[in-house]
């Protein structure tokens, strides 16, 4: 015995449903997770930038000179240029 039409008509009405509710799932979830695996690798990438900063930041800072107390200018263009302190200081050395 073979189903009534309506009968068919709800069948593959039902299955053409339930294909296009798994389709419209399918992407919201795929499109969450994407959005979860590019947080996660932006924190990765963040970290790795924060890292590298403080790395630089203590290599710079074993880099920088350590200023003497009373410091000369030695250019002569310097408004505060004083020769005798410059001579005093060439003769230290």
């Amino acid at each position: 015995m073979s189903p009534s039409p309506v009968v068919n008509v709800v069948r593959y009405s039902a299955l053409i449903g339930g294909i296009g509710y798994g389709i419209l799932h399918r992407r919201t979830l795929q499109k969450e997770f994407d959005e979860r695996i590019l947080k996660k690798e932006q924190k990765v990438q963040d970290d790795l930038i924060k890292k590298a900063k403080e790395e630089y930041a203590k290599l710079q800072a074993a880099k920088a000179p350590v200023a003497p107390s009373s410091t000369v200018v030695t250019n002569p263009d310097d408004p505060n240029f004083d020769l005798e302190k410059a001579f005093a200081q060439w003769e230290k050395q």
